[in-house]
């Protein structure tokens, strides 16, 4: 079992910048592939950025946050970060940290068993 809390959520204008925090507790923390997601009202949940504790530490994004947005982790802290800068209105979502041990990193939603509850991004124009 993992238990993932994420932090750093907020308002901000666009332009701006936040980090967001997931700290994670259960599982050995540096054998999990560590995702971010999120959801906007009325929409499905999107794929943001991973970071596989495989393949070297290999990290996917997603085209939305291309360039803009960076994934990182501690495993000495078991906390995965998520650095984004030039927000946009259309960043405004719930974001989610998600946590798997399968056998590659995975982008979709239904690959991945372990879910924080979330923290919320606004983004003002």
């Amino acid at each position: 079992q993992v238990h993932l809390v994420e932090s750093g959520g907020g308002l901000v204008q666009a332009g701006g910048s936040l980090r967001l925090s997931c700290a994670a507790f259960g599982r050995p923390f540096s054998r999990l592939h560590m995702g971010w997601f999120r959801q906007a009202p009325g929409k499905e949940r999107e794929f943001v950025a991973v970071h596989s504790w495989t393949s070297g530490g290999s990290t996917y994004y997603g085209d939305s946050v291309k360039g803009r947005f960076t994934i990182s982790r501690d495993n000495a802290k078991n906390t995965v970060y998520l650095q984004m800068n030039s927000l946009k209105s259309e960043d405004t979502a719930v974001y989610y940290c998600a946590a798997d041990n399968g056998v590659i990193a995975a982008t979709l939603p239904s690959q991945y068993e372990y879910w924080g509850q979330g923290t919320q991004v606004t983004v003002s124009s």
